[in-house]
């Protein structure tokens, strides 16, 4: 369903910190100056679909009022250098105006979702994608459980996470009123919690905190708290972010790969589809320093493994493709396919994941390229025997 089976993922928080500074990571990584050249760049690599996103914060500048000048570059650098986007429309940032907790949060977010919505059409001249409100589930634990993000609150972790489904709801209905072909994909961690050898009650509550993974997807299915409006054609693209610190000891520390306890990527992504039946992406996957291209080595064997086992992965996000500044310390992080650019706004490409790249984009293509051969052998046969 994207144009490429492996995305770029630009990185776009921009929620205000425990100590109150906002955060901007697309001004910070420099990416709202140089769209026009980080856009032609990742086609040029092959990455022909991205994740990128429209900062609300910026954007609606009184209630109701929308300063698109953020936007624009961006949307007419994509539809310039063609390149599919999928639009992050809250990725924890909030206009400081609005209170998180009351009704005016759902109703301003969907309006502004209805607002973009039309932009887009007038401006992409298409159905667009959407990823309304990025992590749910991580969103309500740092801003409401632990308070190291807006709304910066401690035990109100649960009663952020409906909050969010209301207004992630609302959003989607506002969009399918403007535009009934958008799709929607939503990302949440994929974790996986071991409970070790210890007493039964740790295992087991090990394993509720594992399954709490799926309360997010489960309300936007309105499987789970159908109060909120939930409904099953909401839960379209079921994304899931897996980072190498994804798995750990219920307690304890992470686990690491390769581990007895370390489970496969590929059956946790099995496990997502059982559930849901829905299509599939890792909408953020991705490692630091040297690391980098041996995580995306393991990733991609495990995405060709679920594939190759029936699960309909669609598509795989580097995420961060850029550079970026940590979130507490600010430190420049070396995480992505590009660098932070150099004075003349160069961004040097970091060879060894660009060379494990290229061979899993070929490796990837093969495989594809296989199913798809074998998809159209059996529906020849079925013709030549005359079966329904």
């Amino acid at each position: 369903m994207f144009n490429s089976f492996l995305l770029a993922g630009f990185e776009c928080s921009s929620h205000r910190r425990s100590d109150g500074r906002r955060l901007d990571l697309i001004a910070s990584s420099q990416h709202d100056r140089l769209v026009e050249a980080d856009y032609a760049r990742v086609r040029e690599l092959g990455l022909l679909s991205i994740r990128d996103g429209l900062r609300w914060h910026l954007i609606e500048v009184q209630p109701g009022c929308y300063d698109w000048s953020s936007a624009l570059p961006m949307i007419e650098a994509a539809r310039r250098h063609r390149v599919q986007v999928i639009w992050d429309l809250c990725h924890y940032g909030v206009p400081d105006f609005i209170d998180i907790w009351s009704r005016d949060f759902v109703e301003r977010f969907a309006d502004f979702s209805s607002a973009a919505t039309r932009l887009l059409l007038r401006e992409s001249g298409g159905s667009d994608l959407f990823c309304p409100v990025n992590e749910i589930s991580y969103w309500a634990w740092a801003g409401a459980e632990t308070g190291i993000m807006n709304p910066g609150t401690h035990g109100r972790g649960a009663e952020l996470k409906r909050q969010l489904v209301r207004a992630a709801v609302a959003a989607m209905a506002a969009i399918r009123a403007e535009d009934p072909a958008a799709r929607f994909v939503f990302a949440e961690p994929a974790i996986h919690v071991d409970g070790g050898d210890g007493p039964s009650e740790h295992r087991e509550a090990a394993e509720s905190y594992r399954l709490a993974q799926y309360e997010a997807f489960d309300m936007l299915a309105g499987r789970l708290a159908p109060e909120l409006g939930g409904r099953a054609e909401f839960l379209d693209v079921v994304g899931v972010n897996f980072y190498p610190d994804n798995q750990w000891y219920f307690g304890g520390s992470a686990i690491p790969l390769g581990h007895h306890a370390y489970k496969p990527l590929r059956e946790m992504l099995r496990e997502v589809y059982e559930r849901y039946h829905r299509p599939l992406m890792l909408s953020e996957t991705g490692a630091e320093g040297t690391a980098r291209p041996a995580w995306l080595h393991y990733v991609m064997g495990e995405v060709a493994a679920a594939i190759e086992d029936g699960v309909p992965v669609e598509g795989v996000c580097l995420y961060p493709i850029l550079d970026c500044h940590g979130w507490q310390n600010e430190r420049l992080c070396p995480v992505g396919l590009l660098s932070s650019p150099d004075d003349s706004g160069r961004r040097a490409l970091y060879s060894p994941l660009a060379e494990e790249l290229r061979m899993q984009q070929q490796r990837i293509g093969q495989l594809l390229d296989r199913r798809a051969a074998s998809s159209a052998d059996d529906s020849a046969g079925i013709r030549s025997t005359g079966r329904p």
